[in-house]
Order: structure tokens, then sequence, then C-alpha cells
């Protein structure tokens, strides 16, 4: 939500950043009413030195990432109808990905599916198509390659200028040589930035200052997460004939125009200098080729006319310390090209050309003519960092933005800064998103080069990041490592998905093979079968057959109180809180346009007390930016633990342990109780996300391993497990149970997420309800699938197809033990159970039917006795 004061009209924004970001958001924003628009660069329009003046302009849009990718598809589509001087911001010559290991040319499979999923045109070709398409590589050594005729290369200060051109006519103003000294501030907002050549009063700032990031945050006491590495850029001396590959065939619609001409007069470089700088006299198109990427060798290839520009990523991350960049003038009495463009190391190189010479013999009849090591930003999760500070109202950041992304990100920026939220899910972007935890300066850099490190790399979606670990962990880990937890991580917690202590379960069940979701005889598939173990299956009939303990510490906890806590907290969520303590209320967060914020649940401890189950510190930040001055609200989550105790043995391991009664009768589902478990304060929580009877247990974290240990103790007997992450997701989603960020966002409604039970439209007003009463009936449904063969299985994102079309896709799926199916919950236009669709699974299509939910115990009697 903006923050900033007055109505559009009346709000000056200053943007810090004159590249293709910081272009991009004046044109987006002055498109949307807020024409007091104010630029401020610090080095010559228009390449001033950044990251965008040496980018290469490659514009591959499939990405695993659903917003990344819509952020590169609004990219490719607003530059395509830039042009400046006659010559167009894009090139639509397409893009091509090289596999020569069999392990990539799987991965290509799964990216194809990315792209089915996300509506991104592309196909699988042989390798006599790649060869076709780029006559310079070696088909002897690939297996295939993965072909986007969409993609193609940006031309990044063209773009740049054309956007800036536009925002000047709407009334934007452009500063270039003003280097920012200075964020002024009053009352916690924003209200100037101070210049070297004065002051420029702001109700709004935005930092898209790239790698220069983290020094404007620290003038306005905010920290930017990002590190600046630098990455090697070389292009070869030009080709010998015949092997020059300028094709002048293309197939863009677009009128033809003096696609050469010089774009930018005042540019004070040597023409051609620049990657995307078409200043040349050479009649030929500088590309026609596809932009190439030999992922193998971490290595892009993209044309210069005659010759080919190479990017690796090959070598050891290079972090650069963004408060030592040099000033512009300085850079160049240096002899450096820019800031940006740091010396070529050829120690670090040598390598990678023997790569490139490999994979197509005719360089080995050139060489390198020039190269430099071009500076750009990398986050600990190697996502954009944008959204407005929650340090420094008004002070907003749009950074670690790659030109890719560049126009989606800008766009929904301005969204959000003009009409108070986005029409995409940001939630991956957010600035909050980033626990306290993981803004150390030794973990982003880390991170940040691991992030570097990994680019190219095909990544399993459950691998966690090797270094710094272990970093957050539970008063329970010296129990979970002594039974043998496999731990993978998320938000800086070490999480334990399984433990081998329970191995010997798995031979005691006497279920034949495939039963537990081992896919057949054969076994899983070699990628399901990472980060996962056939205990997985013995923790879940455990906890369906006696009962298991669940490590859920991770989950964030929010205590807020005051005297207007319940009116604030009723005003901001979907269901009904008015309850006497000892409620608990599951609930939504929603936004102006009635998106899906989060899902909250509500425990009312005492009349002006309420304990807060939410997802992610964005919540935190959300609630905080709304809440009234008689409301108070503090993270409770690393003071304290929680146990699930969850099972048919539930109540006959937690009982005899307390004073209270905790009989249904006593204790009903949806309740809380503050009371003792042995020797231990606890509140408990009578919730169940895995479908059975049971409880969540908190205490503090100084009595964490008491609890346990208390409860291990009295659970013997009954034959109780540890139970980890994995087998929690097979019967969550058995049950039917969201998990937001995943299944649902802010791009989706409660009704389309089968989540309207939790929606009271009779209850007077809350923060979306206006929306939500103006919907039409959903045009698509989160929706449950079962594979129909036992032994198939699917991890989520795969494109899922009606009538041999892609329909939709595949948000969350585990192979759910009781049902003896893989389970997928996928976004599909509604359809009746019993419809035959298919999801494609690494290029194969799997059968799967559309069911009806709750598929497990729809009538609810396992959790309510």
């Amino acid at each position: 939500m903006s923050s900033a004061p007055g109505t559009t009209t009346s709000r000056k924004v200053v943007v810090i950043g004159a590249g293709i970001v910081g272009c991009s958001l004046a044109d987006e924003l002055t498109a949307r009413g807020l024409h007091d628009v104010t630029v401020l660069e610090q080095g010559p329009l228009p390449a001033p030195g950044g990251s965008t003046s040496h980018a290469p302009g490659l514009v591959f849009q499939t990405s695993p990432s659903k917003t990344l990718t819509g952020f590169a598809r609004y990219t490719v589509e607003k530059f395509s109808t830039l042009q400046v001087d006659g010559v167009f911001c894009f090139d639509p010559v397409g893009g091509l990905e090289l596999a020569t290991t069999p392990e990539r040319w799987a991965d290509l499979h799964r990216k194809a599916g990315w792209a089915a999923s996300w509506g991104v045109r592309a196909e699988l070709v042989s390798p006599a198509r790649c060869k076709e398409l780029w006559p310079l590589v070696d088909e002897s050594i690939i297996l295939g390659g993965f072909y986007t005729p969409d993609d193609g290369l940006a031309r990044a200060v063209l773009a740049a200028r054309a956007q800036q051109m536009r925002a000047e006519e709407r009334g934007a103003r452009f500063l270039d040589r003003h280097t920012v000294t200075g964020i002024e501030r009053d009352g916690g907002r924003v209200t100037g930035v101070i210049t070297d050549r004065g002051t420029f009063p702001a109700t709004d700032v935005v930092s898209a200052a790239g790698f220069w990031g983290p020094v404007i945050g620290r003038m306005a006491g905010v920290d930017v997460p990002l590190l600046p590495l630098a990455h090697q850029y070389a292009r070869t001396k030009p080709l010998p004939e015949p092997a020059v590959l300028n094709d002048p065939h293309t197939d863009d619609p677009r009128p033809a125009g003096p696609r050469l001409a010089g774009p930018c007069p005042d540019d004070p470089r040597p023409a051609g200098q620049c990657p995307d700088d078409p200043r040349t006299d050479d009649p030929r198109p500088e590309a026609s080729k596809p932009i190439l990427r030999f992922q193998d060798r971490d290595l892009y290839f993209r044309e210069h006319t005659d010759r080919i520009g190479i990017g690796s990523y090959a070598h050891r991350p290079l972090s650069v310390d963004p408060f030592a960049v040099l000033p512009y003038d300085e850079a160049r009495a240096r002899d450096l090209d820019m800031p940006s463009s740091l010396p070529f190391t050829e120690e670090d190189w040598a390598p990678s050309w023997e790569d490139c010479r490999r994979l197509m013999p005719a360089l080995r009849n050139t060489d390198i003519e020039e190269g430099f090591n071009g500076v750009f930003s990398f986050t600990p999760d190697g996502m954009p960092v944008l959204g407005e500070s929650r340090e420094l109202r008004g002070f907003w950041l749009a950074e670690a933005v790659w030109v890719t992304h560049a126009a989606g990100v800008a766009k929904a920026v301005a969204e959000w800064m003009a009409d108070g939220h986005a029409t995409t899910d940001l939630h991956e972007c957010d600035l909050s998103r980033f626990e306290d935890a993981q803004r150390s300066p030794a973990y982003l850099r880390d991170r940040g080069a691991q992030q570097f490190v990994e680019v190219y790399d095909v990544i399993h979606p459950l691998q966690p990041m090797e270094r710094p670990r272990p970093l957050r962990v539970s008063p329970f880990h010296a129990r979970q490592q002594e039974l043998g937890a496999y731990f993978l991580e998320g938000g800086g917690w070490e999480r334990p998905h399984w433990y081998e202590a329970n191995a010997a379960l798995v031979t005691e069940s006497g279920e034949t093979s495939g039963a537990d979701g081992t896919g057949g005889a054969g076994g899983r598939d070699p990628w399901s079968a990472r980060h996962w173990s056939p205990v997985v299956a013995a923790e879940a009939r455990a906890t369906r057959e006696r009962v298991a303990l669940y490590d859920m510490t991770p989950l964030r906890r929010l205590e807020v109180t005051g005297p207007g806590a319940l009116a604030f907290l009723h005003r901001m969520t979907t269901n009904n809180l008015r309850k006497k303590p000892g409620a608990v209320t599951y609930t939504l967060l929603l936004d102006e346009k009635g998106g899906v914020r989060s899902d909250l649940t509500v425990a009312r401890l005492a009349a002006e007390r309420f304990q807060v189950g939410a997802n992610s510190p964005a919540d935190q930040v959300w609630l905080e930016r709304h809440a009234p001055d008689d409301v108070r609200m503090r993270d409770i989550t690393s003071g304290t633990c929680c146990v699930g105790v969850w099972g048919p043995l539930a109540r006959a391991l937690v009982q005899p342990l307390t004073g209270d009664d905790f009989s249904h009768e006593g204790f009903g589902y949806f309740r809380a109780k503050e009371t003792y478990i042995g020797h231990v304060p606890v509140t408990a929580l009578r919730l169940s996300y895995v479908g059975e009877l049971g409880w969540e247990l908190y205490t503090t974290a100084d009595l964490g391993l008491r609890l346990w240990d208390t409860l291990w103790e009295a659970g013997r007997e009954l034959g109780v497990v540890a139970a980890g992450r994995s087998a929690f997701n097979s019967l969550r989603l058995e049950k039917g149970y969201r998990a937001w960020g995943v299944d649902v966002t802010e791009e989706h409604t409660p009704y389309e997420a089968g989540l309207g039970f939790a929606v009271r439209l009779d209850r007077g007003d809350f923060l979306g309800r206006a929306a939500l009463a103006q919907l039409p009936l959903p045009k698509r449904r989160l929706t449950a699938l079962l594979l129909d063969d036992p032994s198939a299985v699917v991890l989520g994102k795969e494109p899922v197809y009606l009538d041999g079309m892609p329909a939709g896709y595949v948000t969350s799926a585990a192979y759910g033990y009781t049902l003896g199916r893989c389970v997928a919950y996928a976004w599909l236009p509604p359809l009746p159970a019993g419809s035959a669709v298919h999801i494609e699974y690494f290029g194969e299509k799997v059968p799967a039917t559309v069911a009806d939910e709750p598929l497990f115990d729809p009538q609810m009697t396992r959790i309510r006795c």
C-alpha cells in the first residue's frame, strides 16, 4: 500500500537513477497521472555509466518464477513498440538454450513446461535445428535445444532514452550530473533528496540506483539487501568468412527503418563501445541469430554484426564494494569506460574461452578483441528488491533488477505507488521478505556470491543453499539430529523433512513397492527422488495411525495487544473475530482489489491480547502500516517455539500430562487454552493442518527442549514418531489445505482459491470487502487433481493440458500416501469432478482426474473427535 500523503496530483516523486529501471519507472508513473516526477542521475545522459550502460541486453523470458516471467513478457511487449530515430529498442531474434549433458536436456524439458505454464511460446528442438539456428555450433556435442522465438535483444540505453522522452512529454524532468548526497526526512517520512546541486522536495523517493542502491539506502537509514558482483563480457575480433553469421532474414513484423542509425549522438564513448550501442557504419543488421545460452559451461552469446559477444558466469565471484565504485568522471580519468565497467581479468577468462571454442570450432581462427568485467546486482535469493521501506515511509526500492525484467518491474512498482497495489503478485520480490537474520553483510555476501555461482545451474526446487548453515535452529534441534533428521532450509531455519530413525518403519510396513509413492518397482525418477526418502511414507502413515510430533517453530507468530486490537484485526481481516477469549479463527488478509495477501490464524487469548499466526515478515509490515496508535505489535517467533502433536492418539498422549480437560467437549476444535504440559507452560491451540486430531503447543524457547522431551517420553508407549515437513506437506494436500505464496497469492480472490468459507460479508466492513462485492463469477479455480497412475508423481509448476491445450499450471503437489495417488493442485478453468486432464512432467503427458475435495475425511470426523 502506498503511504504517500495527498492526491496523485499533489505528490512529488523523485527517482534516483536514470538507468533502464529509473527511466521505465518515470514512464510508467507519468502514464498513471503522477506527472511531478524528477529523475536524478549522477552520470551523463543517455548512458550514465551504471549496469544499463554496459548491459548486453539478452531477454530470456522463461523462468521458474511466474512473476519474473511476467515481468520479462511485459518488457518484450513494451520495448517492441519503442523506437528512437527509427531504431527499434528490441530485436526479436529469438532465444536458444543448448543441452550438452543428459541432466541439462532433462532440465530443458522442465523449462519447456514452465514456458507452457506461463504462456511463453517455446519448443524443444533437435541438434540439427540448433545447428540451423546457429551455424557455428558443433552439433555433435549437442543433445537438443530449447527455442523461444519471441525472446531477443533489448537495446537498453535506447529503451531508456525512448521512455525518458515519453515521460518528459508528460511533465517529468531528467537531471544528469546530480550526485545524491543525502535523504531528507521528518517524523519517519521522506521529505526530499539532497544533491551536490541542490535539494529536491519529495513525498516519494524511489531508489533505482542499481548496484549503488546500498549507498542510497544508507543515506535513508534503510538496508538494501544486494551484493554487486562483476561479470565477464568479451567480444571477438571480426570473424573470417564464411564464419560470419549475419543472415538478413527476420520475422520482425515491424516496418523497416534505419535500424543502425545512431541513437545516442551525445554519448561521449566511441561508437560501438557499449554492447547494446548500434552505432556502426556496417549496413548489416547487428544480430539476426537467436541469443544463445551454453549453460553447461555458464556461457551466453550474442551477435555484434561480424563479431560475437560472450558473457561468462564460469569464473569466481568477484564482489564489488558499492561504496568504493568511482564516480563517472573519475572512472573515465582512470581509463575506465564507465564506473560499472572494470578491467578484464584474463586469468578468469581462459577456461571459458576454451569452452567457447569447443562449442564453436570456428572461434579457433579468431581471438578476443576486447573485454570488461561489468558490475551488476545479486540478492540472497536472486530476486529483485521492491517496495516501500518499513523504516522510512515514502522511500521505495526498485533494485537488483536486470534489463530482462525492467519494464515489468517498473509497471508493477508504478501500480503499487499510484494505486496502492500491483496487478502482479510481488511477494517473491517484496523487500520485507527477508528476516533480520538474512540481512547481515556476511549473509548477503555468502548468498549473493552463491547466486552468481548457481545462475545457470540446474537447481532442484527443494535444493537449499550450502552457506551459512545452520543459521536458525529450533530448541529441538539437538534431538532432531539424534533422530537423524534430514534438514532443508527456509527463511534461515533448519527444517527436518524426515528422520532416518524411522527407516525401520518402512520395512516393517510390508507394503508393496510403489504403494508409498516410490514410483513402482523401478523407484522414483531421479528428479523426484532428490531430497526425498521412503521414510516420508512411514511418517505420514504413523501420523494417520498413531501420533507424531512436528516441529512448527518456523511458523511466524505475532502478538497483537492493546485496547484497539480487536477492532483493528476485525477491520483488517475477512472472518468474524468478535468472539470470546479462547477462540481461534482462520481468516484472510486482502488487498484493496480483493486479492489474498496472506492467510492468518488468530487466537484471542484475552480481551486485548491476540496471537496471530502469519506467513512472512511482509504480513507484519502490512499490519503495522494500518495499525492505530492504541495497538501494539511484536514478533515473538524467535523467542518461542511450537510442537504440533497430531494423530488419532494425540489426546492419549497429551491428556495425562495436563490437569486441564483436553476432551472434545472440554477443548473444542479451533479453541485455545493457556495451560501446562508437565512442567512447561504452553499456549495450546486445537488446530490441525494434517487432517488429524491434535494441538499446536507453544512455549518459550528456553523451555522448548523440555516440552519436546516431555512429549517424547510420554509418547513412547503409544508409538510416537518425529515427522518432517515432507509428510506434513503430503497430509495437508490430502486434506486440501492451501499454502499461501504457493497455491494462493494476491493475484487470486478467496472464491477462486476455495477460501470463501473464511469470508463473512455480513459482519461489517473490512479491507477488500468492497472489491469482493463487485467480483464476477470466477473464471478459474484452484482445482484438486489425482494422478491416474499410482506410481506417477509431479512436483509443482508443471503445465496442465485440457483437450490437448495448456489450460493452467500446478501449484503444489505431493504423493498422498493415504490415498495411494499423487495429489496436485492446479489453477484451471472451472471443471466438474471426473474431468480428464494431463500434466506435462519432463515432456511426458501424465493423465490426471479432477477430484472433489477434500480428498480425505470430507466429514471432518477425524479432526472433530
